[in-house]
């Protein structure tokens, strides 16, 4: 394998957010913790049938963090962008984690909205390879970094 380049780098860590933000909601685990067990067993880990690509530790802190000390703000942002009869408590587990990474990151990150509403659609469509998913969350994520940063648009 050849070796990855910081782009796809930030691209995998997406990609461990949203898996340790959904282990922290699905088995009540610390932000430290999880934290600990993707830096340091996860991000370019070689198993005998997988090989984890190499995260951003610094990021990942990061986000992860403000993932967990803006949850409320982040959680109001996507309920106030999902329809009435869908509030946030009723959308997939995975979803609800992925609306979080990004959240955190339109509040804490530099990263130009945009720039974070493609890359977690792609993230979706990792996970929902088959669904219509990838548009849905690019809908709610456009109404979030609208509503986080209205000055990006």
């Amino acid at each position: 394998m050849k070796p990855a380049d910081k782009r796809q780098i930030k691209s995998a860590t997406r990609m461990y957010l949203v898996q340790a933000l959904f282990q922290m909601e699905a088995s009540d685990t610390d932000a430290e913790t999880v934290r600990e067990q993707f830096v340091n067993h996860r991000f370019g880990a070689q198993e005998e049938e997988h090989e984890w690509m190499e995260g951003n530790a610094g990021f990942f802190e990061r986000v992860l963090l403000a993932a967990v000390n803006n949850q409320a703000k982040i959680d109001q942002h996507t309920d106030q962008a999902l329809v009435e009869k869908w509030p946030l408590k009723r959308i997939d587990p995975t979803l609800r984690a992925l609306f979080r990474a990004a959240g955190a990151e339109l509040v804490a990150e530099a990263t130009p909205p945009k720039v974070v509403i493609s890359e977690y659609v792609d993230v979706t469509k990792a996970f929902f390879p088959e669904g219509r998913e990838s548009k849905f969350v690019n809908a709610v994520l456009d109404h979030m970094a609208r509503a986080l940063q209205p000055g990006k648009f």
